[in-house]
């Protein structure tokens, strides 16, 4: 369970730095693309994917350090973020800064 737990963490990460390019081309003005905020979506259930995972993980006695919950709980408030803040802006640019900097976080 461990190899699926580090897999699917590989693919958030990959995800999230495709979010975060994208993100970071919108704040610089060009227009977001049709497929921008689904690929954050799927990434964030992804992330939802790997939380459940690792909770199978503790329940097997992983051992994990402490830093790795608070990474956790840190990604929890930055997706949480992303998706609250942008998804009522209306300006592109503006949403596309807000983006960059909470998926950056």
């Amino acid at each position: 369970m461990t190899t699926v737990h580090m897999i699917v963490g590989s693919l958030v990460v990959l995800g999230y730095l495709v979010v975060l390019a994208l993100n970071i081309r919108a704040a610089l003005g060009r227009p977001m693309l049709p497929f921008q905020r689904p690929l954050s979506m799927a990434a964030a259930t992804l992330y939802l994917l790997q939380l459940m995972l690792g909770m199978s993980v503790l329940a097997d006695d992983g051992d994990v350090p402490p830093a790795h919950y608070l990474i956790a709980l840190l990604a929890i408030f930055t997706i949480g973020a992303e998706h609250m803040l942008t998804g009522r802006e209306v300006d592109s640019r503006r949403a596309g800064r807000i983006g960059a900097i909470t998926t950056g976080a």
